[in-house]
Parts: structure tokens; sequence; C-alpha cells
């Protein structure tokens, strides 16, 4: 089933998480351990990201120093492959234009297809460390919505080159990103949303939101959004505060205000684990008023934080 089936077929708001591979060499078993820690709560999915490839200095002697390109967590096909097989649990895996040329991304759709992985989370992706400004890897994209293009080509049998498909497999579906508090690179909330209309038209299922703190910005979001026409699920993603840096962190790294009632308590806070049951109490009425107002279902980041989200859901599902 796609994901807004399994969403639909939910009687009440539906649990979700994202995941990191695994960094290269180190082993599936602490991706099994998250997934262990929360399977109880019945996720209807598993989003597994992506990262592009980044360039690193490694030191030759003489002071002389070679750059070269590393990936430090490849295999989201196989870790999405791996836990497909395991646990029976439908799985997303994040595909990018931020560091994929289009042949590239032909062929990870080719894998996909023949381990049966029909969904996908489609983004544009972060730019690379060592960027101002966004840049396509080679031949591939600036946006979201031209990848999406290509999916859509290929789900019609036509590979990127324009060549047939000689044989066909399931198609694929697939959501997008959206920003509650605007993405940091859109001039204003009205082109982004005017853009989250777009990949609706290009064929995108559901929406899942940047992470946020308060949900009045979340309720403004798809007020509005519905007023523009944007008529598909936009799920909530949440992860929970999780330590005294947090209140510095969280603003700069995803450009997201924090609520001055969090602030306070969490200003309050001497260690870094009262901060995190701070954090788990905010998460728990934050998922409990989501749920009263019908969200269709709850989507959380669990990198740091499995524990807090464990807590979290078993007080809200």
């Amino acid at each position: 089933m796609k994901v807004t089936d399994l969403i639909k077929s939910r009687q009440k708001t539906a649990f979700s998480f994202e995941i990191l591979p695994p960094l290269k060499g180190t082993g599936i078993e602490k991706v099994y351990a998250t997934i262990d820690a929360l399977r109880e709560f019945d996720p209807q999915y598993i989003n597994i990201t992506t990262h592009r490839s980044e360039y690193v200095y490694k030191e030759l002697g003489n002071g002389l120093y070679e750059r070269r390109k590393l990936r430090r967590r490849p295999g989201t096909v196989a870790v999405a492959a791996a836990i497909q097989n395991k646990y029976n649990i439908t799985v997303v895996p994040h595909i990018l234009c931020s560091g994929f040329t289009r042949e590239e991304t032909e062929y990870v759709l080719l894998d996909l297809q023949f381990l049966n992985i029909t969904d996908l989370l489609v983004l544009r992706g972060d730019k690379a460390k060592h960027e101002t400004a966004f840049t396509p890897e080679g031949n591939g994209y600036y946006h979201a919505i031209e990848l999406q293009k290509q999916i859509n080509d290929f789900n019609q049998g036509l590979f990127v080159d324009g060549s047939p498909i000689k044989v066909t497999g399931t198609p694929f579906s697939y959501g997008v990103a959206c920003y509650p508090e605007k993405h940091e690179e859109a001039p204003n909330m009205e082109a982004d949303l005017y853009w989250l209309k777009r990949k609706m038209e290009a064929g995108a299922e559901y929406a899942v939101t940047q992470l946020f703190f308060d949900n009045r910005k979340y309720f403004d979001f798809v007020r509005r959004a519905r007023e523009e026409g944007i008529s598909i699920p936009i799920i909530p993603g949440i992860k929970p505060f999780g330590r005294l840096a947090h209140l510095n962190m969280l603003p700069k790294t995803f450009k997201v205000d924090l609520p001055e009632e969090l602030v306070k308590e969490a200003s309050r806070c001497k260690t870094d684990e009262e901060a995190k049951q701070v954090g788990i109490e905010w998460g728990i009425a934050q998922c409990k008023e989501l749920i009263a107002h019908g969200v269709p279902s709850i989507h959380f980041y669990t990198v740091s934080a499995t524990d807090s989200i464990r807590q979290i859901a078993k007080q809200v599902y």
C-alpha cells in the first residue's frame, strides 16, 4: 500500500519515523535497535535519509593535503531493502537532487523497483558544505519539481534520455517536503506555498513538514495551504527538544523559532537530562494537540531522540 493509503486506512492518527543510514563501516545494528524501540507503536512507514558525497582533505605529510570525495552514509537503498525484508514495514527512501546526476538517480530508481520499493520522498536536499549556494551535481537538478518530472517519466516508461523502458514495474508514488516557517531560501511564505502547490500538481501525494515546536505555525500553514488549493495531506514532522545546546542549535540549523514558554522551561534546566525531560513533556503536549485537531499522521525525526520519542509515543498512541 502507498503511504497515503496506509494513512487513510487508519481510524486514528498514524505513526511514522525517519532514520539515518549508518556511518560507513559501522553496521546496521543501531538502525535495527531504533526500529525495535519504536515498533510497538505500529509505524505505518519508515523514512530513510539519503546523503550526498562531501569533499574531505587527507593529510599526505610535508604540509600537503589531498582533496577526496567521501560519502559518509552510503547504503540508503540497501538499508531500505534490509528493513523491508526484516520487518515487513513500508520503507520510504529519500531521493535527492543534491549530489546526484540524472543518470545516477535513474540507477537508484531501477534498483528500488527491482526491490519492490516504490514509495519515495522527493527532495532537493542541502547544498554541499563547501558551497555558498546550492549547485547541482553535473547535469542534476536545481529543484525537487524537476526531479519529480524524471520520476514521472520513469513511471510512464521513459528513461532520462527519452528511450523506452522495455519492461516497466510498479509506478513510484511520492511525497515532498514543506516548511511551516518557510524554507530558508524562499523570499516569502507566498512563494513557498506556490511551489508546494506546483509540486502537488506535478504528482506529490502528500507533504511532510520540517520540524517545528509551535503548533500554531503548523495550523496556520495548513490553513493557508488549503486556501491556495493545496489539498494533499500535510504531515507534521516532530523532533523532541533534547539538550541544553538545542536552545541555540535548533534555530540556527533548522531555521525554526522556539516558543517562549519552551525557552523559559529549558533555560531553567541545569543538565541535559532535565532539558530532555522538558522536551518530552513539550512533545507530549504538542502531539496531543495535533491529534485532537485530526492530523493524518505524525512523523518523528529520530536522530539522537529515540528514547524521547518512545516516551512521547507511549503517552499519545
